[in-house]
């Protein structure tokens, strides 16, 4: 059974995503234009014949950034807007076939966030996942792939989203099972990640949060609820007047299927819900989010 959201719920939705960084307010989108159901994004350049997930636009929403499962490894791919038409997608220059990238994520100053199986030093045969971070330097350059000090552990890290303050949310099984945890950026520094609490992280496995700019709304996979449509559903919460998270609720037949739901993205001009489903990216507006 699907829990119907209350009103208030879209309209947090909306003041959250009115909250995003203006840079990206000159994104162009694709024709057609997904409105009450859900469209496969860019079919045939970004959803093909292979396993494809995740979404990212630039800073200057002219990039499009998303994942690829090829040859037993994650790529992240990018294609670009080049007078009205997508190009061939190409991988992303930092993602090194040698190791898995994935789940990409731009904070507000522009850091390109991501995951990777890649080692921190060349002792480290662990082949846990991490944090890491880049920024795009002149001429199409790169920075070297730096390790997000403070939030990896010993075990997996992985889907990262950051608030506008830079606080950064992620999944990780540090615990165990796949929770959802987030970490404070406080003097250039990130504190000891801290878990969400039962109301997000309920018996079973939660993953992939899409944290609003302003921490006070959070979408997020989770897997096998009472609740669920299919496998795994995507869910909402909102935080209540004294900053704690409310119970998480079903976002809904719009966006959730019989299929596995997953890769939660809100574009920066909060226009879109990217999501992923049936091995393709997938986006539909997002005031259809909850109904």
């Amino acid at each position: 059974m699907t829990i119907s959201l209350k009103p208030f719920l879209f309209l947090a939705l909306l003041l959250a995503a009115g909250c995003r960084y203006a840079a990206n307010s000159g994104t162009t989108y694709p024709s057609p234009r997904p409105d009450t159901a859900a469209l496969r994004f860019l079919p045939g350049i970004v959803s093909k014949d292979s396993l494809d997930f995740n979404a990212a636009f630039s800073p200057d929403g002219q990039t499009f950034y998303f994942c690829r499962s090829a040859n037993g490894k994650w790529g992240i791919w990018q294609t670009e807007n080049r007078n009205g038409r997508w190009s061939e997608p190409v991988p992303a220059p930092f993602s090194e076939p040698a190791y898995s990238q994935a789940d990409p994520f731009f904070a507000q100053d522009g850091t390109l966030y991501f995951i990777s199986n890649r080692p921190k030093t060349s002792e480290d045969v662990t082949g846990d996942y991490d944090i890491w971070r880049v920024r795009q330097l002149e001429n199409g350059r790169w920075s070297a792939p730096q390790n997000v000090m403070g939030v990896n552990s010993d075990s997996t890290e992985y889907y990262v989203s950051l608030a506008a303050n830079g606080n950064i949310y992620f999944a990780s099984n540090r615990s165990g099972d796949f929770e959802i945890y987030y970490s404070r950026l406080e003097n250039g520094r990130y504190g000891e990640p801290e878990n969400l609490g039962p109301a997000i992280n309920a018996p079973g496995m939660e993953h992939d949060p899409c944290i609003s700019p302003d921490e006070k709304m959070l979408l997020f996979t989770a897997v096998n609820r009472p609740d669920t449509i299919g496998s795994a559903d995507i869910y909402i919460s909102l935080k209540n007047d004294v900053g704690q998270w409310n119970k998480a609720v079903n976002a809904g037949p719009k966006v959730n299927t019989t299929s596995y739901e997953y890769c939660s993205y809100l574009t920066p001009d909060g226009k879109y819900f990217f999501f992923s489903s049936e091995y393709d990216v997938k986006w539909i507006a997002a005031e259809q989010l909850g109904r």
